[in-house]
């Protein structure tokens, strides 16, 4: 069973925060069942999309897993905008999660390693 939206998102707040970093929610969606996409901000105002995983990702053992991936690397907040406004004319329900952290990879699970894990 996957876990709810609102509680993943509230965690993966806490996490950053007990970090040191800062996340806020810019977009909140469903609470149930909502995609998220996490924008990562960095110093130099460039800017790192994450998007959910396709489910081709997930088989029958990892349905309460949430994976995801990369779907803008370090590009300018325009563009970052640009997909997420195309995101959101197709899902009203959608979740936009900034943060600001130089590093997220333990934090935020990537398709791509999942697979080297295997």
């Amino acid at each position: 069973m996957r876990l709810r939206t609102d509680i993943f998102v509230s965690a993966l707040l806490r996490r950053v925060f007990a970090r040191g970093d800062f996340a806020a929610v810019e977009k909140k969606g469903a609470d149930e069942a909502g995609a998220i996409f996490i924008r990562q901000h960095f110093r130099d105002g460039s800017e790192t999309l994450y998007g959910p995983a396709p489910q081709s990702f997930f088989d029958e053992e990892d349905s309460g897993e949430r994976l995801f991936e990369i779907r803008l690397e370090r590009k300018d907040a325009d563009e970052v905008r640009t997909m997420l406004e195309r995101e959101r004319r197709f899902d009203h329900d959608l979740w936009i999660v900034e943060l600001e952290a130089d590093d997220v990879a333990d934090i935020v699970p990537l398709a791509r390693e999942r697979d080297d894990r295997l």
